[in-house]
């Protein structure tokens, strides 16, 4: 039984993945309570987890799915601290979705 794909998006993908598990890296911007928002790209809404421990303005990879409204129900957050190249993710969002058939299906 093969993996789920978990295809790297950002803010503007979203739309394209309701209902689907995705992985999103951003800055976290805002935290409160059981949800936070990330800037991907673009501004995330999350619906955290009992063991998401996010940092305010550290990035963070998020492992979750994607509801009809846009938000993201956390699986799984890693923190990666506040020194990372967001130029070097988003250049590797493009290249998931350029070369597509590599990383996931598009059906």
């Amino acid at each position: 039984m093969a993996a789920e794909a978990t295809p790297r998006i950002n803010a503007r993908y979203l739309e394209s993945f309701t209902n689907s598990t995705v992985r999103i890296l951003g800055r976290v911007t805002s935290l409160r309570g059981e949800s936070a928002t990330i800037d991907a790209n673009g501004s995330v809404q999350l619906h955290l987890n009992r063991d998401s421990h996010l940092t305010l303005n550290n990035a963070v990879e998020i492992i979750g799915k994607v509801h009809p409204d846009l938000s993201v129900k956390v699986f799984q957050a890693m923190d990666f601290g506040p020194n990372i190249d967001f130029n070097a993710v988003e250049a590797v969002v493009d290249a998931t979705h350029r070369y597509k058939d590599i990383f996931y299906n598009a059906d």
